[in-house]
């Protein structure tokens, strides 16, 4: 199976910069939990702590879709930070056999 690594970019909506980052903690420590999640970060833009960028690794594509439909996943993503967003992208690389 192929890696995949997601590269997700949030624009926090004004106002909400200190709320979310509650959400953002619980959502890294419930996909750490996943057995196909390898690795999720979160990274405030230096000067712009309304940008934000998720560095997630999975063992593949199917690990990316169990996460993606896990209570977690639809609770705080769905339900807590998607809302509180200006706007977001998400990509999905392969990463590449070594």
């Amino acid at each position: 199976m192929t890696e995949l690594q997601v590269i997700a970019r949030h624009t926090i909506a004004p106002g909400n910069e200190e709320e979310i980052r509650g959400f953002y903690a619980k959502l890294v420590e419930a996909a750490l939990t996943e057995p196909g999640c390898l690795g999720f970060e979160v990274y405030h833009q230096v000067g712009d702590e309304r940008e934000v960028v998720l560095l997630e690794r999975y063992a593949s594509r199917e690990a990316f879709d169990v996460h993606r439909g896990t209570p977690h996943f639809k609770e705080l993503v769905l339900g807590e930070i998607v809302p509180r967003l200006a706007h977001r992208t998400v990509e999905t690389f392969d990463v590449p056999d070594a």
